[in-house]
């Protein structure tokens, strides 16, 4: 059973700071990347971060750039996604995906998705 669950959203002010975490359960570990998504309503979802499993080498919308981190524990079978310098354009649902095959930045190469945490940010 391929499952991934996000915690971490909520709501906070411009400038501020949220941590979002991601824990993988069954095949869902076999891929090759963990990835961040982000989908403001009625808009498609938007890359935001993508981290492989076993090198150093990070991928980020240029819109993300220096404000977030993607990291990633294996041990724990866990990413992470710290947000720092938090603008409102930040609001969206944010998802975490599994990356088997493909663009690493393109929606359709990543096979499974959560379900989802709300990042609110209030000017």
């Amino acid at each position: 059973q391929v499952r991934l669950e996000e915690s971490g959203g909520g709501l906070v002010q411009a400038g501020g700071s949220l941590t979002l975490s991601c824990v993988t359960y069954g095949r869902a570990f076999s891929s090759d990347a963990l990835g961040w998504f982000r989908q403001p309503p009625g808009i498609e979802p938007e890359f935001v971060a993508a981290v492989p499993w076993t090198t150093a080498r990070t991928y980020y919308a240029d819109s993300v750039k220096g404000r977030f981190t993607i990291s990633r524990d294996k041990d724990k079978r866990s990413a992470y996604l710290q947000m720092d310098n938090l603008k409102p354009e930040d609001t969206a649902t944010y998802y975490c995906a599994a990356h088997y095959i493909g663009e690493m930045t393109a929606p359709q190469s990543f096979g499974a998705w959560g379900q989802g945490t709300q990042v609110t940010v209030t000017s």
